[in-house]
């Protein structure tokens, strides 16, 4: 009897861990919303799939404007960035209930800088590397708010929106 109840206990821990976490491998989840930036407050839209047990790999398009003063004359500029991350998920880790997730990762990605045509560096693109570390807190089992704080070679800043898991 004490081996059965030993046995139960350990397959119900077996099958809580797996429980846990933010997306199910083979899952995806989109996430939508606005950030804070050095350039800009961003709009961004973005898709992780669960890749691996605790692991994810997404994409994310955004899209800032910000102006500024240079030489006396006020400037608008355009940045569209199109990046890929893969992030960690501590939530089996850290034994963290089903409605938070916690995670960190790294993100690779291009970016095209436009600006006016009299602006001294007008139509800059480049590549962008960064890292990122967040949160996600789950109103309903398909439901919650992200809170993301990123910096890279490029841009710093961070973002909060939405996620709807598919």
């Amino acid at each position: 009897m004490k081996k059965i109840a030993l046995v139960t206990f350990l397959l119900s821990g077996v099958v809580f861990s797996y429980a846990q976490g933010s997306l199910a491998v083979g899952r995806a989840q989109l996430n939508t919303g606005f950030g804070f930036s050095n350039w800009g407050v961003p709009v961004y839209v973005g898709l992780d799939y669960g890749a691996a047990k605790d692991f994810t790999l997404g994409g994310e398009l955004s899209l800032r404007s910000y102006n500024n003063n240079f030489n006396g004359t006020g400037y608008n500029h355009n940045i569209i960035g199109v990046f890929g991350n893969g992030n960690y998920h501590f939530n089996s880790l850290l034994n963290l209930t089903e409605k938070i997730d916690f995670y960190a990762g790294l993100n690779l990605g291009f970016y095209t800088w436009t600006s006016p045509s009299n602006y001294p560096e007008n139509n800059v693109s480049g590549l962008g590397v960064g890292a990122q570390v967040g949160a996600r807190y789950y109103f309903s089992r398909r439901v919650g708010l992200n809170l993301e704080i990123n910096a890279g070679n490029e841009f710093s800043g961070g973002k909060f929106g939405v996620t709807f898991k598919l």
